[in-house]
């Protein structure tokens, strides 16, 4: 696992881009050169369109081997004999500004593109380290998530798969990663929105007819359950909202769910990092969502 980057240790420096870079990666941030427009540099030939049959849609590094800044932010590396090699030289002349790939230093960077978006993050996320930036700030937090666009107006965040221009270590003590920031990053339904069209009243437990002809048919459900949650490997929380919203549309309306089956799945959740709060949240949003 990347350990987080305390990136109070990289000088603000005016350098040229190589040497910003190099400080960079000394400090266990991945660096890569940007071109004008504020984006990586192309794919050479052979890695255009990923021809090269490596990281496919930029998704995972590997198994390309071209020494290039290839494959945008997959191409981010704190190897200085990379970063100084004659494939990069080209890029490192043309480059008017640095980039970085947050996620492979440990950290998730908020970026806030106006005013309104800087007031909705001092009233509702910690404090933590703010980097200035030409049209808003950037929140930078210890620990990664899955990056995602417009998950406020203004507020993108840039993480995993992800690059942030690099405009200096910025003030203030960094702040572990809070569940409010990862929680933007889920997408649940609106209350009424996929809830099943034959439903026109909310139903309560225990309203219904129960179709369970054994225990044994309920306790393998719940069993599903966890073992969903404990298997995934991303999007944590969007895994657990469903895996609720499964577990009630199957086996909620009759009462035979029991506080010991909904502490089995919470507990199956709290083990992949959720927090009480969030089970709490997905699990009302579930019922709500199937009108009960």
């Amino acid at each position: 696992m990347t350990q987080p980057t305390d990136i109070r240790r990289v000088p603000d420096t005016l350098n040229s881009p190589l040497s910003i870079a190099l400080d960079l990666a000394a400090s266990g941030v991945p660096p890569l050169p940007l071109r004008a427009g504020k984006m990586p540099f192309g794919n050479c030939r052979a890695c255009a369109r990923n021809a090269c049959g490596g990281r496919p849609n930029m998704k995972i590094p590997g198994p390309c081997t071209c020494p290039a800044p290839c494959h945008g932010w997959a191409a981010a590396t704190t190897d200085p004999t990379v970063l100084r090699s004659r494939e990069w030289a080209r890029a490192w002349c043309e480059a008017p500004a640095v980039a970085y790939h947050p996620g492979g230093a440990g950290l998730t960077v908020v970026d806030l593109d106006s005013a309104e978006a800087i007031m909705w993050a001092r009233a509702s996320l910690p404090a933590t380290r703010i980097v200035r930036t030409n049209r808003g700030e950037h929140w930078i937090y210890q620990g990664t998530m899955q990056s995602a666009n417009a998950v406020r107006p203004g507020v993108d965040i840039k993480s995993l798969m992800q690059y942030a221009r690099w405009l200096g270590p910025g003030t203030g003590d960094m702040a572990a990663l809070p569940d409010a920031v990862r929680a933007l990053a889920v997408k649940e339904p609106s209350p009424f929105r996929g809830a099943p069209q034959t439903l026109t009243v909310p139903l309560t437990a225990g309203q219904g007819e129960c179709r369970h002809r054994t225990p044994t048919y309920l306790d393998r459900g719940i069993a599903m359950a966890e073992q969903r949650i404990t298997e995934a490997r991303s999007a944590v929380h969007a895994t657990v909202y469903r895996t609720f919203l499964a577990v009630l549309s199957t086996h909620g309306r009759c009462g035979c769910l029991t506080d010991a089956h909904v502490a089995r799945l919470f507990a199956a959740a709290q083990a992949k990092g959720e927090s009480v709060r969030h089970c709490t949240d997905a699990w009302t949003n579930a019922r709500t969502a199937l009108g009960m």
